[in-house]
């Protein structure tokens, strides 16, 4: 379990997050949905080192124990590819799993047959790419660094349809004993891939105990999201 308590943050005057809690389970992909602004990619921000918060804790419970989120246990995939274009697909892979594999990890050709990148592709370098090929180079970095906690931020915008499908297939394998937390705008992604949804507005997190599969969803989510008070 993740366990969020208190959390805050504020740049110069303007408070983003005033207060977040929440106990997110493993096994399950919860969908973090909320307006532009609301302060996702903050609290994303926050769960993967990259800035601190100004009050709270965050702790990761697993085997009975707690302790604080560590950075070894979390990978993060961002709505834009950070990869090094200058490499080859092939390259990138053998470089990543230089840094972060393990006894247990695949060879790079089985990692680009799992997102079915060619023989042929995956030796052009990343440049050349179009960017749903690079979406799937980036969720590979997960799969082989294999953490507890994954943060999906806007992961699938600039893919196409059948990309899509790809990578929400390979991302359902992920869930069994891990937290994947998904942020995104597209509310048909949410219904895919979402166990759960939480809405993060008001700088506060709020489940809205709404079934992402529900015909009712779409329009239940529409009125949390467009001020009505949300559920404690």
């Amino acid at each position: 379990m993740l366990q969020l308590t208190n959390i805050h943050k504020a740049f110069q005057n303007k408070s983003v997050l005033q207060g977040c809690d929440y106990n997110f389970e493993a096994g399950k992909i919860t969908g973090i949905l909320g307006r532009n602004g609301a302060g996702k990619t903050t609290l994303f921000n926050i769960l993967n080192h990259e800035i601190e918060a100004d009050q709270g804790q965050v702790v990761w419970t697993a085997d009975g124990r707690s302790r604080p989120l560590a950075v070894s246990d979390v990978a993060m995939v961002f709505a834009e590819n950070y990869l090094p274009d200058f490499l080859t697909g092939y390259e990138f892979v053998q470089f990543f799993l230089d840094l972060h594999g393990t006894a247990d990890s695949l060879s790079p050709d089985e990692y680009l047959d799992m997102v079915e990148i060619g023989q042929e592709d995956r030796h052009h370098i990343i440049k050349s790419y179009s960017s749903g090929m690079q979406s799937k180079l980036s969720i590979l970095t997960v799969f082989i660094m294999q953490p507890p906690i994954i943060l999906l931020d806007e992961p699938l915008t600039s893919v196409d349809v059948v990309i899509g499908i790809q990578l929400k297939k390979l991302l359902k394998t992920l869930k069994k004993g891990r937290v994947i937390l998904l942020s995104t705008h597209i509310l048909q992604l949410a219904t895919d891939l979402c166990d759960e949804v939480v809405l993060l507005r008001d700088g506060k997190l709020y489940d809205l105990q709404l079934d992402a599969h529900d015909p009712s969803f779409e329009a239940k989510l529409l009125e949390e999201l467009q001020g009505r008070p949300a559920h404690d």
